[in-house]
């Protein structure tokens, strides 16, 4: 089938340069070391501990030369509360007691900070001993207010963008990456530290678990071992994995009341669970003996991080070889996919691939879905999250169910969106099925009953005389035109490189198809270009041009001589066709001809098209999977041409690509002859 081809912030900003800066991509995510997300099911379930932890046990224990970044993109309560600054104290303390003789060098900076704060700027960092650093420790965004983000942000005048986090957040992502350059894999490690719970606002109001979807950096979900736990625990799991991260492992706090059991078995294995011992609750504590006592746990989750992290690269660059070595790509010859050619795409967020890609190093970087301006362009980022969440429930109340006389909620009321939208006006029936070329079959299905019944082929009989086939009925279609790939839906379709006979040597073209006049812009004058076989004598030396669309999609148009012209062809080219007494069905796609190289027919043309046929009575079918659910800039294309149809067939937006499913509506007219006393009628 035809397709498109695919086509940070380091300083103190002010509160309008940050609330009206954008950017046109969203970062790349570095791959040169792992790099992890810390959430929490809730605020105060101990993720800076969780944090400190893992540095310390990355750190203190590691026989090479180890670096390690520690990222707080978001921060209130400061500077009486900095997560940034507790694990640049508490690895300092940790390393006097293991190592007194080699201190530890590290550096701790905060980025943006709100006017709210004191003039005792932290800005300059408070630095370590021995560059380059082995702990560095960054706050991106800092409040004074120990509120939630979007209320500090509004409060103290330092709104920041979702995109503008992500930007800076992203360009300490690549100081990672440049800070860790010649360094062994396992050498570097990054944890980014969220605020609150997985669904607390940012700055912007959006919730985290969106803020931070573009990157969807594996997760660390610091859970809550106190009572209700289990449910936040998993509430927080399910809200991650709904919108596509990976959760290596799930850590909590032990409070005695062995939440570990429930949320193992929820887990079923496929996530560790790891526990962590009491927290000291004295706040002179300095925790040394804690951290100490949980070093087996954080060594153990660490070298899940590092494992998963592993994983995850080999899995990446093994992706392409095995893909060529079992899989048979559609629309493909896979003679001509050149070394490098497969693109491994790691997750999809709004317009935006995120694809692996080596360059200097591995990285996953967003790359825009030209495709999807085909197929499913439709949902933004939010929308794909909201997409995701109705189907996830559809899916957990009714799993799978035969739709045969049967009904469900989610069914009716998408039928009754589809007649009160797209078929309204005219369609009282909508028949489900899982793609387009599939919903063109069941329409010519229809299309063909409804002629035989309308032209006296069919008798109303209890007998199945199925075999008996006294008549072989054809289709009207346009030149260039596309309905799919199976069988049928080819067969309604004219010659082209999609039918010959290394594609379908079973192809015959069952039809009559007419060669439609199109319309081109060129220079700002939009025209209509005829091809030959049109008698043309009144208009002759006319040129046929318009001013604008509006001008060629306007209804008046049916009164003029090119109408006229247009009635005379079809007439003529009909009553001469050896078999124009079993022409069964009109399909054609309306306005726009997608794989036919996005050829724009006349609009008045089809509309005379429609009513030749109607005057007929040979069914009309609109092929609107392309064009449908305001692909051309309203809902449907019966608002351009003007005339309804007997049939028509949608998929591709219905669902926004995400589940295959398409849908044929029908009239109450085409319905009925369908009705009978027996099964086989």
């Amino acid at each position: 089938m035809f397709r498109f081809p695919s086509v940070l912030l380091s300083r103190r900003l002010h509160r309008r340069e940050l609330s009206s800066s954008t950017t046109s991509h969203p970062p790349s995510l570095p791959l040169s070391h792992p790099i992890y997300l810390i959430w929490g099911s809730n605020t105060g379930v101990g993720k800076t501990l969780v944090s400190a932890g893992i540095a310390a046990a990355f750190l203190l224990s590691s026989p090479t030369p180890s670096q390690f970044h520690y990222l707080k993109p978001l921060q209130t309560g400061f500077p009486s509360d900095s997560d940034s600054r507790f694990v640049f104290n508490k690895l300092r303390q940790l390393s006097l007691i293991r190592n007194p003789h080699i201190p530890l060098s590290a550096s701790h900076r905060v980025i943006n900070l709100s006017p709210a704060v004191t003039a005792s700027n932290p800005l300059a960092g408070e630095e370590g001993v021995g560059p380059p650093p082995e702990l560095l420790c960054k706050t991106l965004y800092a409040w004074e207010e120990a509120v939630s983000p979007h209320l500090a942000a509004e409060r103290e005048g330092l709104v920041v963008k979702d995109s503008v986090v992500l930007e800076t957040l992203g360009e300490c992502l690549e100081d990672v990456a440049e800070c860790g350059a010649g360094k062994e894999r396992s050498e570097v490690l990054c944890v980014v530290e969220t605020a609150g719970g997985v669904a607390s606002p940012g700055p912007s109001g959006s919730l985290q678990c969106d803020l931070y979807r573009p990157f969807r950096i594996p997760a660390v979900l610091v859970g809550d071992g106190r009572l209700g736990g289990i449910s936040g625990t998993i509430s927080a799991y399910e809200s991650l994995k709904l919108r596509g991260y990976d959760v290596v492992a799930v850590v909590f706090e032990d409070h005695g009341l062995l939440n570990e059991g429930p949320l193992m078995s929820y887990m079923r294995n496929k996530v560790p669970v790891l526990v962590l011992p009491p927290i000291p609750k004295d706040p002179l504590n300095d925790l040394m003996e804690w951290f100490e006592s949980s070093h087996y746990i954080f060594s153990n989750l660490k070298e899940i991080m590092l494992s998963a992290y592993f994983e995850r690269i080999k899995k990446l660059h093994d992706m392409p070889r095995e893909a060529r070595d079992i899989i048979w790509w559609p629309f493909t010859q896979h003679k001509l996919v050149p070394d490098g050619g497969v693109t491994v795409i790691d997750s999809r967020c709004g317009e935006n691939f995120s694809i692996f890609k080596v360059q200097k190093t591995e990285v996953i970087a967003p790359q825009f879905d030209a495709c999807a301006s085909w197929w499913t362009q439709g949902p933004d980022a939010i929308m794909q999250t909201e997409l995701a969440r109705e189907m996830g429930y559809a899916a957990a109340r009714f799993g799978h169910v035969m739709f045969p006389e049967n009904v469900h909620e989610p069914a009716l009321n998408c039928a009754e969106l589809l007649l009160q939208g797209v078929g309204k006006g005219w369609a009282s029936r909508t028949y489900f099925s899982d793609n387009g070329s599939t919903a063109i079959e069941i329409a010519l299905k229809m299309a063909f009953r409804k002629f035989s019944v309308d032209h006296g082929l069919i008798v109303h009989c209890h007998e199945d005389t199925t075999n008996e086939r006294s008549t072989e009925l054809m289709v009207l279609a346009l030149q260039r035109s596309y309905h799919g790939d199976t069988l049928g839906a080819m067969e309604a379709q004219a010659p082209s490189s999609y039918t010959g006979f290394l594609q379908q040597p079973w192809y015959t073209g069952r039809g009559l198809f007419l060669d439609p006049p199109s319309v081109f812009m060129h220079n700002s004058t939009w025209n209509v270009s005829i091809p030959e076989g049109y008698h043309l004598e009144s208009l002759k030396g006319k040129s046929i041009t318009f001013a604008s669309p509006d001008e060629i999609f306007h209804k008046g148009r049916d009164k003029s001589e090119l109408a006229t012209v247009y009635s005379s062809y079809i007439s003529k080219v009909l009553s001469g066709f050896r078999g124009s007494n079993n022409v069964g069905a009109l399909i054609m796609e309306p306005v726009i001809q997608g794989a036919g190289g996005m050829h724009m027919v006349d609009p008045l043309f089809q509309r005379v098209l429609v009513n030749e046929c109607r005057s007929r009575k040979i069914p009309v079918i609109f092929d609107e999977v392309f064009t449908g659910f305001w692909r051309l800039g309203v809902e449907t294309a019966v608002e351009l041409i003007h005339c309804v149809p007997d049939i028509a067939c949608f998929g591709k937006l219905l669902t926004g690509g995400i589940i295959p499913l398409a849908v044929t509506l029908a009239t109450n007219a085409v319905f009925d002859s369908f009705i009978g006393d027996s099964k086989v009628f």
